[in-house]
């Protein structure tokens, strides 16, 4: 796409191809002996003078004379009806279409209305590029010119040029519509943001916005995605930065990311930022929020590399019909997927000998047996709950906030109750992952109050629920200092809101009108909202 957009703000001519229709049109250029325009005239010899008549419909110009030049020949030639080249001028009557037209009460009428609009259809032609992810030359080929002709004759179709300053124009004004959305949100912000590596070796980021708009719903949008020198924490934090800028944001709640150590100096730089912006809450107490989903792969992750020889059999046995991924969840879908296909793997190796050759040559050493099949149905059966958590934190179009703190309370019980397991895998997997568990969630200072504020503030578990849950997982000494910080963070966020709600009560009530004019009621109301 970059190839296509570097000249898109240059000076470029609007058309870099032209359509058939307008390589077919005659062009008005002076030639030293004869214009083109005569290759559409004949010359004829009347009674009056030299006359010029159209070979099209037969209309007759005066000619032969310098007071008699080509500029009404060309005029003629460009509005001729007859001309095979012309297309038809715009009709000003509308045309009827049989399409579904929506009307006030509420039913629909087979019957609208259509007028022809170059503009409109452009536009929409740039929304398809996009919303499809179709190349920009895409338009320039002859199928799609020859649907267009065929779908609406009087169309041109621009060229890819042309296309590419329509799709920025799009953006352009999507930008200013989300801008003023923003500015008027009443809410504070919450942003995501990734970054990763092309097989180009060229550096990404993704910088996402969630926020609760005016009407209650929650909103998603992507503000940048941009090209990064390197993958450095302050090289990340200035990117964020300069975006925000761009896009006038300051009331920044939290930033979720990954665990990298390099988000770590990143969420540095912009609480600095953001406290130096005079936006942040608490000074940004809560600005750093880590990725549950990624904490949950990692843990998973680190289980996994204790892994028997059953699932290193049945994995080779599905390498050898399909090659495999190796992350977590993909392991997972592969072991869930291999069950369904028990039968026929045990088939296949009795029909190809070639499938217990390799096998038998590969790290398993042979193919699954029956006992293999079982171990695996445990495994995938204790994978799943993790593949499920998953999902359901990494919702983006509904509220996950009050859903980490449940996550969380069950991992750590299945976690436990594994490690007392009498298989003996089960039990090295899950107290591998319960070391892993509690380098993210079992140091207080480290976690992030949001997790357990956003329970509280759910009206059906509230403070009490949230103490004896983290009770029960922690220990006396973790759960006692959770639940002090828990509700510290509690009373310094409601004072926070507070003075700030406060601050807008002055400002109205001091603005609405000058204090002379109150009454003494209204003067004693201001001077308690003071207080």
């Amino acid at each position: 796409m970059s190839t296509n957009m570097d000249n898109v703000e240059g000076n470029v001519p609007i058309e870099e191809h032209e359509s058939d229709n307008e390589k077919s049109k005659p062009k008005r250029k002076r030639m030293k002996d004869r214009s083109e325009v005569w290759e559409h005239f004949i010359k004829e010899e009347t009674h009056t003078g030299m006359e010029a008549r159209c070979k099209y419909c037969g209309m007759r110009y005066k000619c032969g004379t310098k007071r008699n030049g080509t500029s009404p020949l060309w005029a003629h030639i460009n509005r001729c009806r007859k001309y095979p080249y012309n297309t038809p001028k715009e009709s000003k009557q509308s045309l009827l279409s049989f399409k579904s037209n929506k009307i006030e009460s509420g039913c629909t009428s087979g019957l609208s209305y259509v007028k022809y609009d170059p503009t409109v259809i452009r536009k929409a032609l740039s929304e398809m590029v996009i919303v499809d992810e179709l190349p920009f030359k895409f338009v320039e080929g002859v199928g799609f010119k020859q649907f267009c002709n065929v779908m609406e004759p009087r169309f041109h179709v621009p060229s890819r040029i042309t296309v590419a300053k329509d799709c920025y124009e799009t953006f352009l004004t999507q930008k200013r519509k989300l801008k003023l959305v923003l500015k008027k949100c009443n809410s504070r912000v919450s942003l995501t943001t990734d970054t990763w590596t092309s097989i180009q070796q060229i550096n990404y980021m993704c910088l996402t916005v969630h926020f609760v708009d005016n009407d209650w719903n929650l909103q998603k949008r992507i503000l940048n995605f941009c090209p990064i020198s390197s993958h450095k924490g302050e090289e990340i934090g200035k990117e964020i930065e300069k975006c925000l800028l761009d896009w006038e944001l300051e009331k920044v709640f939290c930033i979720t990311v990954d665990n990298a150590s390099s988000n770590d100096t990143a969420i540095g730089y912009m609480r600095r930022k953001i406290n130096g912006w005079k936006a942040g809450v608490l000074k940004g107490r809560f600005l750093h929020m880590r990725c549950v989903a990624h904490i949950v792969n990692l843990v998973v992750s680190d289980g996994l590399k204790i892994v028997n020889e059953s699932i290193t059999r049945v994995r080779q046995a599905v390498r050898f019909i399909k090659q495999s991924p190796s992350r977590w969840n993909s392991t997972f879908l592969m072991l869930d997927a291999a069950l369904v296909f028990e039968y026929a793997l045990e088939r296949y190796s009795e029909e190809d000998p070639h499938y217990v050759i390799e096998l038998n040559e590969r790290e398993g050493k042979g193919c699954p047996t029956s006992e293999d099949w079982e171990t695996v149905r445990r495994f995938s059966e204790f994978l799943q709950v993790f593949y499920d958590l998953t999902l359901r934190v990494s919702g983006s179009l509904h509220v996950t906030s009050n859903l980490f703190f449940h996550e969380l309370v069950s991992v750590a019980v299945l976690l436990k109750d594994l490690m007392t397991n009498d298989d003996v895998e089960m039990c090295l997997m899950a107290t591998k992952m319960k070391e892993k568990y509690d380098k993210y969630w079992g140091d207080p200072e480290k976690m992030n109050m949001l997790i357990f504020i956003a329970v509280v503030l759910d009206p059906r578990y509230k403070l009490d629920y949230v103490e004896w849950m983290l009770i029960e997982i922690y220990d006396s000494k973790h759960a006692f200092v959770l639940v002090n910080n828990l509700k510290e963070s509690l009373n310094a966020l409601y004072e926070e809101y507070r003075g700030s709600s406060g601050d807008v009560i002055r400002e109205e009530v001091s603005s609405s009108m000058d204090s002379s004019q109150f009454s003494p009621k209204q003067k004693k109301l201001q001077l308690d909202v003071q207080d």
